[in-house]
């Protein structure tokens, strides 16, 4: 698998949208600061039994992108929208792009390995301050990722 290259794909995505006042290839350790900000990790790797044949097995990679804006925020109705609008944009992005540049087989945007794309809205504490995120659960299936050998 080509993991950097699928990384940098999901991370170009997120900075290409113009959404974010930054874009980081790993989750923060620290409070992100203000503004909106997205955040990609692995967060699951695991075969394809269904894409898989006698002597390759076909990979998955789930990723995490977390999009992060600060809780207490003016105006507070904007909030949500802003966070929705850029989940709209990279969820468009994914789907429009869904080999990730030659790099995967797709982004399983149905959940044909078992796991949508998907999004997930919540709270998120750290360093003291308090976020609005939502996190995008995007899974990605590779071919060929790994040889069966007897």
């Amino acid at each position: 698998m080509n993991i950097a290259a699928i990384l940098d794909a999901i991370v170009s995505h997120a900075l290409a949208s113009g959404h974010f006042e930054r874009v980081n290839g790993h989750e923060p350790k620290s409070a992100p600061g203000n503004g909106l900000t997205a955040a990609v990790w692995a967060q699951e790797v695991g075969p394809v039994p269904a894409g898989s044949g006698l002597q390759m097995t076909s990979g998955l990679l789930v990723f995490n992108v977390r999009l992060y804006t600060p809780m207490i925020s003016e105006p507070q109705d904007a909030i949500d929208p802003a966070l929705l609008a850029a989940v709209d944009a990279l969820m468009g992005a994914y789907s429009g792009d869904f080999e990730l540049g030659g790099n995967a087989r797709c982004v399983d945007l149905l959940g044909q390995a078992g796991t949508p794309l998907s999004a997930r809205a919540g709270y998120l504490e750290q360093n003291k301050t308090i976020y609005r995120v939502f996190t995008i659960t995007l899974p990605v299936i590779v071919n060929d990722a790994w040889e069966q050998a007897a």
